[in-house]
């Protein structure tokens, strides 16, 4: 059960990074082909201007913080899980394994943010 969760975590994890990677530049041509054409009275095109780029990075940042927050408080937990095991080896890997899998989702998350913010730079 620990390692289906522990899956789970790690494949939203690689879902988000995958989310974020891809989906800003096509989302971004998109949106602004739309806001070009003669149908400027969208609630987008209205509230960006005639460009929706810091609407999807507000969107995925804001997507990444949580998933950030997600993975903080993953190591909190398993530090308290560690010092709670009271030497039971399988308590012990269990929790090591969950403060490796939220550092790996963490530096994950990072990583997102930083692509994400250059490639959006980039349009």
């Amino acid at each position: 059960m620990k390692r289906l969760r522990n899956l789970l975590i790690t494949l939203g994890l690689i879902g988000g990074l995958s989310f974020a990677v891809a989906v800003p530049a096509g989302a971004i041509n998109v949106i602004d082909n739309a806001c070009k054409g003669g149908n400027k009275d969208t609630a987008v095109c209205k509230a960006q201007g005639d460009t929706a780029g810091p609407l999807v990075r507000s969107i995925i940042n804001i997507l990444l913080f949580v998933v950030g927050v997600i993975s903080v408080i993953m190591i909190i937990v398993g530090g308290i899980r560690y010092t709670i095991s009271n030497g039971d080896a399988s308590q012990i890997k269990s929790a090591k394994d969950t403060v490796l899998y939220s550092v790996v989702g963490l530096v994950v998350a990072m990583l997102a943010y930083a692509i994400v913010n250059y490639v959006i730079a980039q349009f």
